[in-house]
């Protein structure tokens, strides 16, 4: 009796959750051009620095940038040639799709992520041992921990390969060819093509239209930038399109955008997670402290994509952000490239650019941002001093000073250009943030 009401609870949750994303949520129609839009100015935002975030933009080859407030259109921006019925690749952000996919498939019935992935790939689809081989499930390509050997090409699904490195689950690596052959997953699972089974379930009930197109060993998603920022707004209604459940189970919805494994808490299902503590970056073999992107709201899930294909979606802000674009220019690590977007953002939002915050919850002001000679902090209140350590993309510390007072100016002219985190540590507290060097 007590498991029928618990159901009825979570059912009733369920749907008041939904009702009330219908109401304060605004979805688009799913046919023709029609989305409505907020003026940046009645929400209290500051314009001036729209214009210096656009410029930002266009100097990092950006092809479009959309931004949604509750839905509604906040800022839209083409450049050059680009236009809004233009077409482009998500590369690795399409990946985030994909695990949305493999959710709906499971709801549907046709696979359980926990089965082994010979069920549908068939035996022998790598150069394991069979015993080896029946290790790895759907879960362990969800999450990045099949333990096959990525070290020559990443990309190859050939069961060549495919080779025995670790046993699943004990290794995070970013590989990619694991992940390709979720597609053949689906496929057998649903026998329907990746394309079709597409269009049935998010572009007749979303107006997501797309198709997934194979460049070598790889499925790349091409879409128009709205049908991106279509994906965002159902991912930020918890998987609900206009109070109409789209993925409706909510246990694999949460799974996919909270931490799948503790090799790489900022990874869940084929989504990045801000706000964790540390993290991986793919190619790497070493943890990062400090969040994904300290700019940016803490709660934020992404798909990141090579050369900045972009969605982040921040429940706590009502926002949806989407980059399309080719390679910024220079260094180019994905999660340092959008953090630098938020702290433009933040600007013109008018609110302080550290966000991500720990322990005591207080913040760490930087100015100016980015900085060229000299940056100066404030502390958090309650602190008057503290060791600050400034890491590059790498982790690695490149600065280290005591601070003896609330504000201080630190001397980064021996720092080179780039992205940089701010790490203070005094008795009490522990807070990050970011910064640009010129």
């Amino acid at each position: 009796m007590m498991k029928h009401i618990h159901t009825l609870y979570l059912f009733l949750g369920l749907a008041f959750a939904q009702t009330c994303f219908a109401q304060t949520l605004y979805f688009p129609p799913t046919t023709g051009n029609t989305w409505e839009t907020t003026d940046p100015a009645s929400l209290g935002w500051c314009t001036d620095p729209i214009a210096p975030l656009l410029d930002f933009l266009e100097g990092s080859n950006s092809k479009a940038f959309i931004l949604l407030k509750d839905g509604r259109i906040v800022i839209e921006h083409y450049f050059g040639t680009f236009t809004a019925d233009s077409n482009w690749y998500w590369a690795s952000a399409g990946k985030s799709l994909t695990s949305f996919l493999v959710g709906k498939a499971q709801e549907e019935g046709f696979l359980d992520i926990l089965e082994t992935s010979s069920v549908y790939l068939g035996e022998g689809w790598t150069s394991c041992t069979a015993e080896q081989e029946a290790a790895i499930t759907i879960h362990d390509q969800l999450t990045m921990t099949t333990g096959l050997d990525d070290g020559d090409d990443v990309d190859c699904t050939d069961p060549a390969c495919l080779n025995y490195l670790t046993d699943p689950g004990m290794r995070w690596a970013y590989h990619n060819a694991p992940y390709t052959l979720l597609d053949g997953v689906i496929e057998a699972a649903t026998g329907q093509n990746l394309n079709t089974y597409l269009f049935n379930t998010l572009s007749l009930t979303t107006g997501l239209y797309g198709a997934y197109l194979q460049l070598g060993y790889n499925n790349v998603m091409f879409s128009k930038a709205r049908a991106m920022a279509r994906f965002g707004l159902l991912m930020q209604g918890e998987g609900s399109w206009n109070g109409v459940p789209v993925l409706n189970d909510a246990a694999y919805f949460n799974a996919m955008i909270t931490p799948s494994q503790t090799l790489n808490p900022a990874y869940g299902y084929l989504w990045w997670l801000n706000g964790q503590e540390n993290y991986m970056l793919p190619g790497l073999q070493f943890t990062i402290n400090g969040p994904l992107m300290p700019n940016a709201p803490a709660d934020a899930f992404n798909a990141m994509g090579k050369n900045g294909q972009l969605i982040n979606i921040s429940p706590s802000t009502g926002l949806v952000l989407v980059r399309m674009g080719e390679l910024p220019g220079g260094l180019f690590v994905p999660n340092l490239y959008n953090d630098e977007i938020w702290q433009h953002l933040n600007a013109v939002m008018c609110s302080t650019t550290a966000i991500s915050t720990f322990a005591g919850g207080g913040r760490l002001q930087l100015y100016p941002n980015p900085a060229q000679d000299q940056l100066h902090i404030t502390l958090p209140t309650g602190e008057n001093k503290g060791e600050l350590r400034i890491l590059d993309a790498l982790g690695r510390v490149v600065l280290t000073q005591q601070v003896v007072s609330t504000t201080a100016a630190i001397d980064v002219r021996g720092i080179a250009p780039g992205s940089y985190r701010c790490v203070l540590t005094s008795a009490t507290d522990r807070v990050v943030s970011g910064f640009v060097k010129e």
